[in-house]
């Protein structure tokens, strides 16, 4: 494990890395998520709660478009209170032990979303889908107490610093935070505070310290540990089975390490439209207000001045005869043009944030396949970020929350998910209606090999066709046979065949017996 003064020492040249960043990603929480912005000195000079965060900002389509991103994110991968994956078995377990499996492994994936609705998931993970939007988010999950089993918490980015390690995974992930002294020991009840720190705080208990948390793997062994950034003293030092962080990024460019969001793409037309609307509402200030020249017989000062609704301009002259004692400054500017100008950029913040919805309801009637269309294509965006997603963001949750439980005892998972033993499917909306796209070629052929006569249904595995639609499907184990039990029914099914066909023969046999003596007497003699 490394010691405090190394630890630091590479925090501080992963945050001289980020600092490159700090222009871009203050500007977009300025602009798209003022209320989570942290990079205006809040943090940094202990500011003041409820400071307005909104001076410079003058139109909130940005505002509104990123927290509908986050919303269409999380109900589409992640529906609150619902179960948004699925473990199954691998390709490791051997084909007769699958349905088996999946029953108890069903059995694992609702007691996991068990644990996450008793606990702050669905909060927690509405805020990381926000940081998502800018580029980089990150979710911390420990183990909880009480009532909430498991903590997920989002961490603001402000706060993140991390390193990438092989194939481009997060190596070290470290966060610079505070916290007040005496509730120390209260979350980290494994920790030691040094009598130094006792006595530095000892009058002012709730005063905050500055603390540096990181997790690193190192030898195949994941390390966590909590130290104060002044003195360098560390508080917990733990060895964990899973990375304690989960950090996704929305794109990442070769050579980056910190991710690239929709807020970045859209934010040239994001600080356009703002400055349109500064621009416009100046202007109708101005027209409200009026500023309005006066004659004046002295020498005019530019420096007295002030365009601002209701000022008067001394000027020695209005027009000829030296006009009116009073008129109106003309004004430059046309509030039609910067209308049409700003409806545009919306238009254009709105598409890079996949806040494009149904048609209004003005205007002609819209057809069902002009909604139909519109509804896949927002589909196909969404689908565009859903890998990455998937692999940075459901795997890490889901691993995490399962190691939790095994730790706790609320489960026993005897097999590793590592896409061999279990494999996670997810099962939200979209990713159902992408399992249903798969099976249209295999419905498309029976439906051809019907024409082919019996050779067509022969090229396919009869006994195969109904698992392979099922688990396409996500059918519930507990609804399906096992192979022993379909292979049963199959041979309770033949005897009884069997047994209704011996009963027609002999039915038959008796019905033909009894009536031939009478087919005899009816039977007309020979002429």
């Amino acid at each position: 494990m490394l010691s405090p003064k190394e630890i630091k020492k590479r925090y501080k040249i992963a945050q001289t890395k980020k600092e490159q960043w700090r222009t871009i990603y203050e500007e977009a929480y300025e602009f798209c998520l003022p209320m989570r912005n942290l990079y205006d000195g809040y943090y940094e000079m202990d500011g003041t709660p409820g400071q307005d965060k909104m001076k410079r900002v003058f139109d909130s389509t940005a505002i509104h478009s990123t927290s509908r991103f986050a919303n269409r994110i999380q109900s589409s991968l992640f529906p609150p209170q619902q179960n948004w994956c699925r473990l199954m078995p691998g390709n490791d377990v051997p084909p007769d032990q699958k349905v088996q499996a999946q029953r108890i492994l069903d059995i694992y994936s609702e007691r996991m979303f068990s644990v996450m609705r008793q606990s702050n998931f669905d909060l927690a993970l509405s805020e990381y889908l926000l940081d998502l939007a800018v580029g980089t988010a990150a979710m911390l999950i420990q183990p909880g107490s009480g009532d909430i089993p498991i903590r997920y918490t989002s961490i603001p980015l402000y706060q993140i610093t991390f390193d990438e390690g092989p194939d481009g995974d997060v190596g070290y992930v470290y966060r610079k935070y505070k916290r007040p002294f005496e509730v120390i020991l209260q979350e980290y009840k494994d920790g030691t505070l040094p009598d130094e720190l006792k006595k530095k705080y000892a009058e002012k208990p709730q005063a905050n310290v500055d603390l540096l948390e990181v997790s690193y793997r190192k030898d195949n062994q994941v390390h966590y540990c909590v130290q104060t950034m002044e003195g360098d003293h560390k508080i917990v030092s733990r060895k964990l089975k899973s990375m304690p962080f989960v950090i996704s990024r929305y794109m990442v460019v070769s050579g980056e390490v910190f991710g690239r969001g929709p807020c970045l793409y859209a934010l040239p037309d994001i600080k356009t439209l703002n400055k349109v609307m500064e621009l416009t509402l100046k202007n109708a200030s101005l027209s409200i207000g009026g500023v309005f020249t006066a004659v004046d017989d002295g020498v005019l000062n530019p420096q007295t001045i002030k365009i601002q609704p209701g000022a008067i301009i001394g000027v020695s002259s209005n027009g000829g005869g030296r006009g009116p004692s009073l008129a109106p400054l003309p004004r430059s500017g046309d509030p039609n043009l910067s209308q049409i100008q700003a409806n545009e950029l919306r238009i254009a913040i709105k598409k890079a944030l996949l806040d494009e919805g149904l048609p209004p309801e003005t205007g002609n009637p819209r057809t069902a396949l002009e909604i139909s269309q519109r509804m896949k294509d927002l589909s196909q965006n969404l689908g565009s970020a859903f890998g990455r997603l998937i692999n940075e963001t459901m795997f890490p949750i889901v691993r995490r929350t399962l190691q939790l439980m095994d730790e706790m005892g609320m489960i026993e998972l005897p097999l590793k998910i590592d896409g061999l033993q279990v494999t996670i499917q997810p099962v939200s909306e979209l990713a159902m209606a992408s399992n249903m796209s798969k099976l249209q070629p295999l419905l498309q052929y029976m439906q051809m090999a019907q024409g082919l006569g019996p050779s067509g249904m022969m090229a396919l595995k009869q006994d195969a066709i109904a698992d392979y639609i099922l688990d396409q499907m996500g059918i519930d184990a507990r609804l399906r046979n096992t192979p022993e039990e379909v292979k049963a029914m199959v041979q309770q099914a033949q005897a009884q065949a069997q047994q209704v066909a011996q009963m027609q023969a002999e039915m038959q046999g008796q019905g033909g017996s009894q009536a031939s003596p009478e087919q005899n007497q009816q039977e007309p003699p020979p002429e």
